[in-house]
């Protein structure tokens, strides 16, 4: 892999704190360039109170001299504001021994050893994901010198399914980002929040499905010839990695396998001496490597397990049936997943470049991908 990058912190601790290897020294680069996907990480119907509390920032810390990168890795701390309500609590907090359906709790309490669930849940916790969407910025950042862009939308929310828009189009792409359920027209907007409502008057919570498209990628990323170099397995990995995602699709994948196999596939053309795709299907990726269509991932977010019903679960310290017990949480957290695909998406398409391109600098990397690009027939 050209690109490498850890996440530290826990939920209610001080910061999140990231670090990225491997970028190349020239890509410019402020924390404004981060701040914005923060931002759209933390909006979205159905959002809980802690995105009331923090305003998430992210800090350069190294990596980044006079705006550009050094080459160097890049290290980056945001803030948790909950954190001053809770560095005095440590040893006042009683033991959890209640583990919550559908969390880490129980898996991460068995797996380590433990007597409470606290540090499973304050690491295993989607705040961690504000530290991705930052280092995934980055990743744009670098992606964008190559004409490389990527959007999202979300198409469904509970049963309730979105007409999708196409985000090739800028006016559909403004709209998306306008809406409060990341959404291309009002009708879908009042579908989906009316679905959330309703799991909110029920004390519920609910899921759905997202996708991201990245637009202006080359042909020849990834690889076909082993298979941890397989570019769609790579994405799907990423994606899935993203808390609560349970099912990933490149392209039509989640009903490629209703079709006839001349149904399912992307034909192809002569057109003014150039050859085009009819249809794209397979989401920009035949055999593991781009084909330079734009690449489409979707993704299947489960409803978040933190119900205010109560599920029914075991204390461990008693070995008595009890109820779950509830703590702040999110109704819906769809639109913010998307945003988080987003960042996922970026981080495995840089790296692909990179490790086809090389070069340890935006110069030497530029060279390489337009020398590739103009050898093209």
């Amino acid at each position: 892999m050209a690109l490498r990058w850890l996440t530290a912190g826990e939920s209610h601790g001080p910061c999140l704190t990231g670090i990225l290897d491997g970028m190349p020294a020239g890509v410019p680069l402020s924390p404004d360039d981060l701040a914005r996907d923060l931002w759209r990480r933390q909006q979205g119907y159905g959002r809980g109170g802690r995105m009331k509390i923090e305003s998430d920032r992210a800090e350069i810390l190294g990596g980044v001299w006079r705006g550009r990168t050094t080459g160097g890795p890049i290290a980056l701390r945001i803030e948790n504001r909950d954190w001053p309500n809770w560095k005095d609590k440590e040893y006042e907090l009683p033991r959890m021994t209640v583990p919550r359906p559908g969390h880490a709790d129980l898996a991460g309490l068995l797996k380590y050893g433990l007597d409470d669930i606290r540090p499973v849940l304050e690491r295993a916790s989607a705040r961690e994901t504000a530290m991705r969407v930052a280092i995934g910025a980055i990743a744009k950042r670098l992606l964008a010198e190559f004409g490389i862009v990527i959007r999202s939308q979300v198409l469904q929310i509970g049963t309730a399914k979105a007409t999708p828009g196409d985000l090739s189009d800028p006016a559909v792409v403004e709209r998306v980002e306008a809406s409060s359920v990341r959404v291309a027209d009002p009708e879908s907007e009042e579908r989906l929040r009316a679905a959330i409502d309703a799991a909110k008057e029920r004390h519920d919570t609910l899921g759905g499905v997202f996708e991201v498209v990245a637009f202006g990628v080359m042909p020849g990323l990834g690889s076909y010839v082993q298979w941890d170099r397989k570019l769609d397995g790579r994405l799907a990995q990423a994606v899935m990695s993203i808390h609560a995602i349970k099912a990933v699709a490149i392209g039509d994948g989640f009903v490629a396998g209703e079709r006839y196999g001349t149904e399912a596939h992307d034909g192809m053309t002569m057109r003014r001496g150039r050859l085009e795709r009819l249809t794209n299907r397979a989401g920009g990726l035949e055999g593991g490597v781009t084909n330079g269509q734009p690449v489409v991932v979707r993704a299947v977010k489960k409803p978040i397990s933190t119900t205010a019903t109560p599920q029914p679960t075991v204390d461990l310290a008693t070995g008595q049936d009890v109820p779950s017990q509830y703590v702040r949480s999110d109704v819906c957290a769809v639109p913010a997943a998307a945003v988080i695909g987003e960042a996922m998406v970026a981080y495995v398409l840089a790296d692909a470049l990179l490790e086809k391109f090389g070069g340890d600098s935006l110069d030497e990397v530029r060279r390489h991908v337009e020398a590739f690009l103009a050898s093209l027939p």
